[in-house]
């Protein structure tokens, strides 16, 4: 296990001068730079701005999905961009859930396997019930042993909602949660997010272009060319 940092008077996720930049053909291509930011625990933060702008970069930087350019992360206490990736997937496991805007449910599993899978890899010998527990507060205990096929898309991302949340993570992540879902599928989605979030006392990073999913949050960070404005 990793020391625990103090959230009590600690941020939860510090970057300084932050970057990310890639070689093309035509010359380094920056995505990302000087990015500063300071989170506390259980705040709810969506970052906006236009297609192209980095969102998905720094949420995938912030997660240790991916490694910077330049600068470092912190996340609670640990310093991300020193550790490989041994080190980034421990601290991702211990910490970190993940909701994606095209669900990510493995096609092979069930819904009550899908949300199993985090636990079971942890050897969390309650799986089965905390699971099924999870499926039922999302309104899916007629479902569990539906694939994903069998799943329209709002029930396949109650299911990834479920996965994200039944490891009780301290951060989450959501890459465009309503980004495949109707308007009114999406608001219930929206509803079912944050009332996870707050039972559990999450930290809620998510990427938008919805504004009222922005609007939910308590702060809202704009990126523009890579740039924190």
């Amino acid at each position: 296990m990793y020391p625990q940092a103090d959230k009590t008077f600690k941020p939860l996720i510090v970057t300084e001068n932050l970057g990310k930049s890639v070689q093309t053909s035509d010359g380094t291509l920056e995505i990302l730079s000087a990015i500063d930011l300071s989170i506390n625990a259980g705040e709810s933060i969506a970052i906006i701005g236009e297609s192209g702008s980095g969102k998905s970069t720094l949420i995938s930087l912030l997660a240790g999905l991916d490694t910077p350019s330049t600068g470092s992360i912190t996340l609670d206490g640990k310093i991300i961009t020193v550790m490989n990736e041994d080190g980034r997937a421990a601290v991702r496991n211990e910490l970190v859930g993940f909701v994606f805007q095209s669900f990510q449910l493995l096609p092979g599993l069930t819904a009550l396997e899908n949300v199993m899978l985090p636990l079971e890899l942890a050897g969390d010998r309650n799986a089965q019930a905390s699971a099924t527990a999870l499926l039922d507060r999302v309104g899916l205990s007629h479902r569990l042993s539906h694939t994903p096929k069998q799943l329209s898309g709002g029930e396949q991302q109650r299911v990834a909602l479920a996965r994200a949340f039944v490891t009780e993570p301290a951060i989450l992540f959501a890459d465009e949660p309503t980004g495949n879902l109707d308007s009114k599928t999406g608001e219930y989605i929206i509803e079912l997010l944050f009332e996870l979030n707050q039972e559990n006392r999450t930290t809620l990073i998510l990427v938008t272009h919805d504004p009222a999913l922005a609007a939910r949050c308590q702060r809202v960070i704009k990126l523009e060319a890579g740039h924190i404005v």
